[in-house]
């Protein structure tokens, strides 16, 4: 049994509607004035790019921009967006501005900018050798958390996978959330990144307990600590009482901003306690449909919280309670069972699919992803009800 645990966060955390009015300050914390700015098409399209630069501009920045971000990026794009940085000038500062991509694509660039190499030389846990150069991440998106996580995840399209680079260096140095940058998001978009977020909080909340994860030596995903648990469950109510609010009323500043706060004290749960098996088995479905990550996470997350029940029958009865989920009558075992069916509902309610035959999956390929999923034993370490070949074909089953 493991006698320990730690907690590990983002030095800085800045929140607020506004907040990126903040960004010279920060700034000069750092003695930066040539700033390498990372971010999407879309983002420059939708102007906020623009309001970001003309902050910078103001105060006499020097400011190159790669705005080529693409989502889960192939290592071929995290090494042109670190040529094009070496190729414009010496860079004091990193700006990911975006989704998780845009943030997952700036870590990665400010890890190389620090030490150079391939990211295929990063792939895995606990390989960066340590302080990435200066990183400040602002999302533009209620969802993956990045701006706070250990983790970045590249496509590696030669063997059709999606890998992760994982090292607690991999934090950026601020995190900068400003509600009003996600104003803009479309519902589609507020869906998917919003019950992910309540996916990496459930997990994060219902991982098996630090003492009984089975790695050697030292881990990034540690399985559920105090602290994540407290973080986690705040985010399951934010999300419960705010996500379907955001995606229907776009223009409501209070759920956007109290989803923000969701995903980001999610990511802070998740990237000490860790996920679990839906996002192991979202891996290789995702290799065989064009879902996005937060669709497939939350489509699968009822059924893994089905599975899961009876191992931890507890958290999902306070799960059920944050949903506001009537409870008098039930037995505990139907509680705690009431917990998936009120995120399958979530689900349901914003628009998003709840079968694996929606989204084109075939009955025949369950037993390749049943096999696939036991082979991520980081995620799959983690989930509290040991999964078994047969055990993960039958949630598929039920999921199809």
């Amino acid at each position: 049994m493991r006698n320990t645990w730690e907690f590990f966060s983002t030095q800085q955390i800045v929140f607020g509607n506004g907040a990126v009015h903040r960004l010279p300050a920060i700034i000069a914390k750092f003695k930066a004035k040539r700033i390498f700015l990372i971010t999407d098409p879309g983002i420059k399209h939708a102007g906020i790019a623009d309001r970001i630069l003309s902050i910078l501009k103001s105060r006499d920045l020097e400011v190159a921009v790669y705005d080529q971000a693409i989502p889960e990026p192939p290592v071929q794009t995290a090494l042109d967006c670190y040529e094009f940085a070496k190729s414009r000038m010496d860079t004091d500062l990193i700006i990911g501005l975006g989704g998780g991509s845009s943030i997952d694509l700036a870590k990665v660039t400010a890890l190389l900018m620090a030490y150079g190499g391939h990211p295929t030389e990063y792939f895995g846990e606990n390989k960066v050798p340590g302080p990435i150069a200066p990183l400040i991440a602002i999302p533009t998106t209620a969802g993956t958390g990045s701006e706070v996580t250990s983790v970045s995840v590249l496509a590696d399209t030669a063997n059709n996978l999606k890998v992760g680079i994982s090292d607690n260096y991999l934090r950026p140095a601020v995190a900068l959330l400003d509600p009003e940058l996600t104003v803009g998001l479309p519902p589609y978009v507020t869906a998917c990144s919003g019950i992910d977020a309540l996916a990496h909080a459930v997990e994060a909340y219902t991982a098996k307990s630090y003492p009984y994860i089975q790695a050697e030596g030292d881990i990034l995903f540690q399985g559920a600590l105090p602290i994540s648990d407290a973080l986690a469950l705040e985010a399951i109510e934010l999300v419960a009482k705010n996500l379907t609010l955001a995606v229907q009323q776009g223009s409501n500043l209070e759920a956007r901003k109290n989803m923000l706060l969701a995903s980001l004290l999610a990511g802070m749960a998740f990237s000490n306690a860790g996920t679990a098996l839906a996002h192991a088995l979202a891996y290789p479905i995702g290799g065989l449909c064009k879902s996005p990550h937060g669709e497939l996470t939350g489509l699968l997350l009822p059924y893994v919280m089905e599975y899961n029940a009876a191992v931890e029958t507890e958290k999902m009865i306070k799960i059920a309670r944050a949903f506001d989920v009537q409870l008098n009558g039930l037995d505990r075992h139907d509680a705690a069972l009431s917990a998936s069916q009120a995120v399958l509902r979530l689900v349901e309610e914003i628009g998003l699919p709840t079968r694996i035959s929606q989204i084109g999956i075939q009955e025949a390929a369950i037993p390749e992803i049943a096999e696939k999923t036991l082979g991520i034993s980081r995620l799959v370490r983690n989930n509290p009800r040991v999964p078994t070949q047969k055990g993960l074909e039958e949630l598929l089953r039920r999921a199809f």
